[in-house]
């Protein structure tokens, strides 16, 4: 009987520590999964451009039920009398092509993906750089089109303040070549793992 108590008393301490933790690194994981679902699309816009020889933007739209962000990617085809930016252009939908699509009926439409299985804005925040911005626009080169609104260079996630501590913040950068790597906005000034300025 003392031998079951002693067994029970050891795993109720270890539950106790292990139950707090383990919490930490659900909220850890699903935070690095956010990363990769916000660099999948960007990877995505850059590589319809390229192959497409178009035009695309990645879009950000904020999803009412958890308050993170959607997002989705568009292309364009530019002609010299409209060319493709945040206020002209045919843009595709994720119902119609693009206008000037060569492949016709059959070509490329919007790709969108749901935030909703984020964790809410109440256990992960998430900040853009420069504030505000909202979308990348890409050149037919893979290239981003520094010509188009103000575009967003960083993606930081980061525990809510409620949840501070929780797991450690990260980071997406793009590149003006619309290259997207994952980094540390509180390494050290010389440490490799840390964000571009």
């Amino acid at each position: 009987m003392l031998e079951a108590m002693v067994a029970v008393a050891v795993m109720g301490i270890m539950v106790a520590v292990g139950v707090p933790r383990m919490n930490d690194w659900v909220q850890a994981s699903k935070a690095g999964a956010a990363a990769e679902f916000y660099a999948e699309g960007i990877k995505l816009a850059r590589a319809q451009a390229v192959g497409n020889n178009s035009s695309s933007r990645f879009l950000l739209i904020e999803n009412p039920a958890n308050g993170q962000m959607d997002w989705q990617v568009d292309i364009c085809f530019p002609t010299p009398a409209l060319p493709c930016s945040d206020e002209s252009g045919v843009w595709s939908s994720t119902a119609t092509v693009a206008g000037g699509d060569p492949d016709g009926a059959g070509g490329f439409k919007s790709v969108w993906r749901s935030g909703a299985a984020l964790p809410a804005s109440t256990v992960q925040a998430q900040s853009f750089t420069p504030v505000g911005a909202t979308d990348i626009y890409f050149t037919s080169l893979g290239w981003v089109n520094t010509t188009i609104a103000e575009r967003v260079t960083r993606i930081t996630l980061a525990p809510a303040p409620a949840k501070a501590g929780a797991f450690p913040t990260s980071a997406l950068a793009i590149s003006l070549a619309g290259m997207v790597t994952k980094c540390d906005p509180n390494a050290l000034a010389h440490d490799s793992r840390g964000c571009p300025p």
